[in-house]
């Protein structure tokens, strides 16, 4: 981990790898009933005590070797947090679809319903990981959560104002409604301020690494500085006409035919309308 590029691939890898496996996961569980999801959520539960531990025994270690654990703690430990969402078992008490046409104020507190346990215990972890890094050595761990919490509320936002592309082919049947709370649109106007404030984020790491001394410091900033370049990527992903999908779809497991698919009912796959 001493040289930059091998963090950097590494942490592309992981972000790949991480995103790919919970996916995979989920989708499996989906065609084995809700019993597995929770199954799923229950037999991970390693991976969130595995990152604590690994964080609390990084603290202090300002070597390479201890910002690159540092920064897989805290991928182990929102990795963990987004099974238990994709899972259905920590999202939100509101489980039901969204009505078309419905106001802006009644779809954004139904859209809030649909993840409010996801994002306490967001916030509760990041205030966990920050009370426990408070004066170490090594906060990389929290330097990680953090990019990863306000990245994916910024892509919540731009999805609920309304983007020109959503893959929605990669909810789980738990939150098959999740999908009637977002909106296509050619554009929104939260869009740009998110891609300024990810550019920023990412010009103020690779300034961090630039002038970084020792080699803890440069492996810990190439890997923010390539976690949150990645987290732009993903908000231009949301308007640039990529196959992007196509990077964890050949993972997952063929989908099932279900007699709702085969009455006309829209799967969860199928284009959403523009909302007014």
């Amino acid at each position: 981990m001493n040289s930059p590029w091998i963090a950097a691939v590494s942490a592309l890898f992981l972000w790949w790898f991480s995103t790919g496996i919970i996916l995979w996961r989920v989708k499996r569980a989906d065609h084995e009933g809700r019993d597995a999801h929770l199954w799923s959520v229950i037999l991970g539960l390693p991976l969130l005590l595995g990152g604590f531990i690994a964080l609390r025994h990084t603290l202090q270690d300002d070597t390479a070797t201890g910002a690159f654990i540092a920064f897989v703690a805290a991928l182990a430990i929102w990795g963990w947090l987004e099974l238990a969402f994709l899972s259905g078992i920590v999202a939100g008490p509101n489980t039901s679809p969204c009505p078309p046409y419905a106001p802006l104020w009644e779809r954004f507190f139904r859209a809030v319903g649909t993840i409010l346990w996801h994002e306490l215990a967001l916030m509760a972890t990041l205030g966990i990981i920050a009370i426990v890094s408070e004066g170490a050595s090594n906060r990389f761990a929290l330097w990680t959560f953090a990019i990863l919490f306000f990245a994916r509320i910024s892509a919540k936002l731009n999805l609920f104002f309304g983007v020109p592309r959503i893959h929605t082919e990669f909810l789980p049947r738990p939150l098959a409604h999740l999908s009637s709370h977002f909106r296509r649109a050619p554009m929104n106007t939260f869009f740009p301020a998110s891609i300024t404030a990810l550019s920023f984020a990412s010009a103020c790491f690779l300034e961090r690494l630039w002038s970084a001394q020792t080699e803890g410091h440069i492996t810990g900033f190439t890997l923010l500085s390539a976690l949150t370049l990645l987290a732009l990527l993903e908000h231009w992903f949301m308007v640039i006409p990529l196959p992007d999908q196509k990077l964890w779809r050949w993972m997952l497991p063929a989908p099932r035919p279900t007699a709702a698919n085969s009455t006309g009912t829209p799967r969860p796959d199928q284009p959403l309308t523009v909302r007014k």
